[in-house]
């Protein structure tokens, strides 16, 4: 307890739309006594730092809880020698990296100084800079990432804790725990994701809208090769990601999806001996308009990105994130579903945000509380490996999680596949 009233935590990225979300659930942390983490907030110390900095009267009005705490720092994380300096000066026990800094940077920093580290997703500027590495930059990103993860043995670390890569790897780890005597054929990750906006009148030409990062986005649903894991081995097929869609099933809710590399179909890979892909749909506008430019998709680099963000104007629809199970003759689900228009009121952010600040919560809240040992680990290996209570501090604020189970099966991916036209 001594330790936790010195606590200092340093948010990297802090202008973004996750730290916005991550802040907005802190600031219900300081009031709430019954928070797991309130103790902490009360008396922590915030250090927000971004390359561009919000005035502080952006983090006065939307988090009035923790404006008493909040000190705002403006430089380029590039400069890992300044970072470092601030992690020494501040006496800084914990990063939350919601930054696109370079993630092995970031944490070779704090593992020099034993400082904790989270984040929701692995960035390396090299990769961003490499054109050769076309349709693969996501694996790559990877690769690099375990070519130095053993050696980082002075941190407690948790790698991609958001809602995907994150929430669901908790998701396939519960599902798996509550029925161990019967192996899956296979285990997909799904995510339906309708939000857009009701006014449609705010849609504007040559305009690539999504409710997160919309060059990550891009990053995985053009640059890239539609990618599973079959028995540890990365799969790649040799098309575009829009080309072909695959059928979900979750009861009476069902949709296709486009196939698309993410870091826990990597992570899950290497534990799980089955099949085990990432199948996404965004809103109906994005799906047709990358559709339509399949030939020419180069060009989408150029247009506009516009977040969908629901203090421009309402935002109808819901994220849906969850995991499948498939079996011969049966499949088992479990997902999470979220509105914005249910989220802003109270939150201030979008549904999908929130989601991923929810994942982020939890590995932060287990790096305060937990005795988690030294060592960096994804969300599938800190519950494999640890005595974490991750899913009891998601659940705190991500409540209303669905299961069910599908009395027929529609096979692997191969068996659920459907060519568009």
């Amino acid at each position: 307890m001594e330790q936790l009233n010195q606590y200092s935590i340093t948010i990297l990225g802090s202008k973004g739309g996750v730290a916005k979300s991550i802040l907005s659930i802190l600031n219900h942390s300081a009031i709430d006594k019954n928070d797991p983490i309130h103790h902490v907030i009360t008396s922590s110390k915030l250090f927000l730092i971004d390359i561009e900095q919000n005035p502080l009267d952006y983090y006065d009005t939307l988090f009035p809880h923790l404006n008493d705490k909040i000190t705002l720092l403006q430089f380029d994380l590039s400069d890992t020698a300044k970072f470092t300096e601030h992690l020494q000066s501040t006496n800084t026990k914990l990063v939350i990296d919601v930054s696109w800094a370079d993630t092995i940077d970031m944490l070779q920093c704090c593992n020099k100084l034993g400082v904790h580290y989270i984040n929701s997703a692995l960035e390396n500027t090299a990769v961003d800079l490499d054109e050769s590495l076309y349709g693969f930059p996501l694996t790559e990103r990877y690769y690099r990432f375990e070519d130095i993860k053993e050696t980082l043995t002075n941190t407690r670390a948790i790698i991609g804790s958001g809602m995907n890569p994150g929430v669901v790897q908790w998701m396939a780890f519960k599902l798996l725990e509550d029925h161990a005597d019967n192996k899956p054929l296979a285990c997909y990750i799904i995510e339906h994701d309708s939000s857009f906006y009701k006014d449609k009148t705010l849609i504007q030409p040559k305009t690539i809208y999504s409710t997160w990062s919309v060059e990550c986005f891009l990053d995985e649903a053009i640059l890239s090769y539609p990618m599973f894991v079959h028995h540890h081995l990365p799969l790649y097929l040799y098309d575009d990601v829009y080309a072909s869609e695959f059928k979900v099933k979750l009861g009476e809710k069902e949709f296709y999806g486009c196939l698309m590399p993410h870091e826990e179909v990597l992570t899950l890979g290497e534990i799980y001996d089955f099949e085990i892909g990432f199948i996404y749909r965004v809103n109906e506008y994005t799906t047709e308009l990358i559709r339509k430019n399949l030939d020419n998709v180069d060009d989408l680099w150029d247009w506009k990105q516009k977040l969908i963000d629901p203090s421009d104007g309402e935002v109808e629809g819901e994220d849906l994130v969850g995991v499948l199970l498939v079996y011969s003759d049966k499949e088992i689900y479990m997902y999470n579903s979220m509105k914005s228009s249910d989220i802003f009121p109270k939150y201030k952010t979008s549904a999908t945000y929130f989601q991923v600040a929810c994942g982020i919560y939890a590995g932060t809240a287990s790096l305060m509380l937990d005795n988690v040992p030294l060592g960096v680990y994804y969300v599938d290996e800190l519950l494999l490996n640890t005595q974490s209570d991750y899913g009891k501090y998601l659940k705190y604020y991500m409540q209303n999680f669905v299961y069910g189970e599908n009395n027929s099966s529609d096979g692997l991916l191969h068996q659920r596949m459907k060519r568009m036209e």
